[in-house]
Order: C-alpha cells, then sequence, then structure tokens
C-alpha cells in the first residue's frame, strides 16, 4: 500500500490535532530537537566553558606547585649556606678590635702618624655609633706631612696587630703653605683634612642591647 504524501501547505497549525498521523510525528520530532540543541547551548556549551577553564587553572598550580616544591628542595640547602656565611662574618668581625681594645688602637693610629712624622694639627675622636654587628668611631682629624710619609702613615696602620678598617668622609687633600700653587710633589707639605671611621665589634650583650634598642623605637 502506498502511503500518501504530506502537503504542508494543506497543514492547519491552527489545528494540529487533525493532522495526519505522519504529520504529527514529524512535528515532535522537529520539537524535540529544537528542546536537545538549546539544552545543549544553555547547558552543556556553559559547562564546556567552565571545564576548559578548570583545566587552565589546574595547569597553572600544577606549575605553581612544581616551582614552590622545587624551592623547597633548595630550602635546606639555602639554610646551611646562610649558616656558613653567618660564621665567617662572625669571624671576620672578631678580627676587629673589642671594646677594650679601642682606646689602645687609637692611640697606636696617631702615634704611627707621629713616628712617620706627620704632624697631628687634629686627632679627636668622637662619639661610637653602634650598628647590628660593629660600632664606628669618626675621628676628626688634620694632618700635615709629605706624600712619602702619609704613604708610610698607611702602611704602618695596616701593620698594626688588629685589623683596623678606616674609611675616609669628607677627606680633602691640598697642598699647604708655601707648596700652594706647587701641586702635589714628593717632599711638599700637604695638608689632609676630614673625618676618618674606625671599627669595632660588639660583643653579645651589646649585640643584644643594639637590638633591644632598635625594637623600642620600631614600637
Amino acid at each position: 500500500m502506498s502511503q500518501k504524501k504530506i502537503n504542508l501547505k494543506e497543514l492547519d497549525f491552527n489545528n494540529i490535532g487533525g493532522w495526519p498521523q505522519q504529520a504529527k510525528v514529524g512535528l515532535c520530532v522537529i520539537v524535540g530537537l529544537l528542546i536537545v540543541g538549546l539544552a545543549w547551548w544553555v547547558f552543556v556549551r556553559d559547562q564546556r566553558d567552565q571545564l576548559a577553564s578548570l583545566e587552565t587553572t589546574e595547569s597553572e598550580l600544577r606549575a605553581e606547585f612544581e616551582k614552590k616544591q622545587g624551592r623547597a628542595s633548595n630550602l635546606e640547602p639555602l639554610k646551611q649556606q646562610l649558616a656558613q656565611m653567618e660564621q665567617q662574618l662572625q669571624q671576620m668581625l672578631r678580627q676587629l678590635p673589642s671594646k677594650t681594645e679601642m682606646p689602645d688602637l687609637i692611640v697606636d693610629i696617631s702615634q704611627t702618624a707621629l713616628a712617620t712624622g706627620i704632624s697631628n694639627e687634629l686627632f679627636q675622636p668622637g662619639p661610637e655609633q653602634p650598628k647590628e654587628f660593629y660600632a664606628e668611631k669618626p675621628i676628626a682629624l688634620r694632618m700635615v706631612g709629605t706624600y712619602h710619609q702619609f704613604g708610610a702613615f698607611v702602611s704602618g696602620v695596616a701593620s698594626l696587630p688588629r685589623v683596623v678598617i678606616m674609611t675616609m668622609h669628607d677627606i680633602s687633600l691640598k697642598p699647604r703653605g708655601d707648596a700652594k700653587g706647587v701641586g702635589i710633589t714628593a717632599n711638599a707639605p700637604l695638608e689632609l683634612a676630614g673625618t676618618v671611621k674606625t671599627y669595632r665589634y660588639l660583643d653579645e650583650e651589646e649585640i643584644a642591647e643594639t637590638t633591644a634598642a632598635a625594637a623600642g623605637e620600631g614600637n
């Protein structure tokens, strides 16, 4: 038996109940496909976007975890290296003069200058300035001597029993008296003026006091 073809133009959308069975089935199939497509568009597509976002977040977190894991594996060697550096620092600081040795050291510096023939017109130590691990002692000075005498003075200070570190601040070196206008020569008198700082180490009690004072200022 041949099936009768359906003419869509003859279908009345206001009377769907009167449609042939095949037309009703076809309409149901089309409506079902539209519902499935709309559900996929509304729900499934959004879930796919969220899944892609979660996958990206997972990759970033995994990379960050691997990075932190690498840092953690290197933490112990870094701690050991830091401890070695602190030990070396303490050994270097112990080579500096102590609190009790500082007055004699200042006298030794002054006497070294006099021994080389330098004239100490001004040699005035100032108050100590404690730092974290050491204290610095500024000395205002004005010395007169020749180029060779100043060289001998530096060499003599370097030969002292204790390690002496001197840094110069606002230092000027210029010809003195009749040597003005002649320039710096080997035997011309020169005037060295300014401030030098020498350093000593702090003992454990002084370090504790310095740390406590710094903490008090911070509060």
